[in-house]
């Protein structure tokens, strides 16, 4: 087996959560001062959830014929991500219309993400045995403070986000960029995602691939521990082959 000496990571349903949709909206509306009965505001949750509306929630139930082209490139940049996810959310009526951008701006706060259970133990870990870091997200706009505020930047040694660079995953220049940013050889990289199109697309360059499933914090407390045996199985590998 390979030795591992690097990890990329996804981030939405990878390490961090973002919030349901009740609690987006419902932060969007009192941070613009606009009051909602508790029953509507359910009803307009559950309609922005089915048009996907909320970047890093479930996709569209219909994708309407007008957003189909900007919904292919929207991690690509952050104008084109920010007019495809307020354009969903306008299929669903609001009360103001200042609320649309508001619930964009709310999903890009720190308050609306959720590290999974295990995410900063085996970041931990990985940083302490000498794995280089790496986050590899498909995204239209900056991460960075959201992992500054969990405490979670620490660990990682380079993001590499497709807004920055305007292409996405699954394109193999994405990975190939994300593996010279870390150093080791793809063939010594690990992607842990929880696309299994995108994510694994990481494999065409040689990378090894670990899925993980994208539910809410409470119901994957440790989906990320397997990252530690097989990064260890790698190295144990790796000193088994030195010795023949």
């Amino acid at each position: 087996m390979t030795t591992i000496k690097g990890v990329l990571f996804d981030f939405s349903g990878t390490l961090m959560r973002i919030e349901s949709a009740e609690s987006w909206l419902r932060a969007a509306l009192d941070a613009a001062g606009t009051a909602m009965d508790d029953a509507e505001l359910v009803r307009r949750a559950a309609a922005l959830e089915r048009a996907g509306a909320l970047p890093g929630g479930a996709s569209p139930a219909r994708l309407p014929d007008d957003l189909a082209g900007l919904w292919e490139i929207r991690d690509s940049d952050a104008v084109h991500h920010r007019a495809l996810y307020t354009g969903l959310a306008r299929q669903v009526p609001l009360p103001r219309p200042e609320l649309y951008d508001a619930l964009y701006d709310r999903h890009m706060t720190p308050e609306a993400w959720s590290p999974y259970p295990d995410a900063a133990e085996v970041l931990a870990r990985l940083h302490g045995d000498g794995i280089r870091i790496g986050l590899l997200s498909n995204i239209g706009w900056d991460l960075r403070p959201v992992l500054r505020a969990h405490d979670l930047d620490r660990y990682i040694d380079h993001c590499i986000l497709s807004f920055e660079h305007g292409i996405q995953k699954p394109d193999p220049e994405l990975f190939a960029l994300a593996c010279e940013a870390l150093g080791p050889a793809p063939s010594k990289v690990l992607m842990v995602g929880d696309d299994r199109t995108a994510d694994g697309a990481a494999t065409a360059l040689g990378c090894a691939y670990l899925p993980v499933d994208h539910l809410p914090v409470e119901r994957r407390p440790d989906g990320l521990r397997p990252v530690l045996e097989l990064v260890g199985r790698s190295a144990e590998g790796g000193r088994g082959a030195g010795h023949r």
